[in-house]
């Protein structure tokens, strides 16, 4: 098997964010389910990537300390290939993921999690500059709105549809789950 799944950042710690609601959580969860039950079907890696950072306190839901760096409530339990913690944007910063694809002689990844428009959009260009092929599976992904620095709001739909705009051709072929299955060698 030459591709991998990264799932990056599906963790209980979001829900712990101002931001957070569940608007989307019920098909983001579907969606990612079903990729990782194919992933699984056909004996694809699929590499779990956590994010840590802040101060090493329980307050925090992104320290280790607070208890929530686990998976996300309703993600489908799955044997982890390989389980990395980034303090960065790109889950191949600082990670040892970049060496364990190149040692397991992985070429593609597929690339889904939270949020949308930074870890995972950030991991698919990082990826495709180091020379993988990347699917961006971003029905398999998560974000929510956010406001402008002009003062304006762009909802979940437009961040999704800027980021598949921009990656699009350039760094990652968009994919929706069946389709990255189906690409999967």
């Amino acid at each position: 098997m030459h591709t991998a799944l990264i799932l990056i950042d599906v963790q209980q710690s979001f829900k712990h964010r101002p931001y957070w609601n569940d608007a989307e959580l019920p098909a983001f969860l579907e969606r990612s389910n079903a990729l990782i039950a194919g992933a699984a079907a056909r004996g694809m890696p699929i590499v779990r990537v956590f994010h840590t950072d802040g101060p090493r306190a329980a307050a925090n839901p992104f320290a280790p300390e607070s208890g929530l760096i686990r998976p996300l409530d309703g993600l489908a339990p799955f044997d982890a290939a390989a389980t990395f913690e980034k303090h960065r944007h790109s889950a191949l910063v600082g990670t040892g993921l970049a060496a364990w694809l190149q040692g397991q002689g992985i070429r593609r990844l597929i690339i889904a999690g939270i949020r949308t428009e930074q870890c995972c959009e950030t991991t698919a260009r990082h990826a495709s500059d180091e020379g993988w092929e990347v699917d961006y599976v971003t029905e398999a992904t998560l974000t929510w709105a956010m406001r402008t620095p002009a003062g304006g709001e762009l909802s979940a739909a437009q961040i999704r549809e800027r980021t598949e705009t921009v990656l699009a051709g350039r760094f990652a072929t968009i994919a929706t789950v069946e389709d990255a299955l189906q690409r999967a060698s």
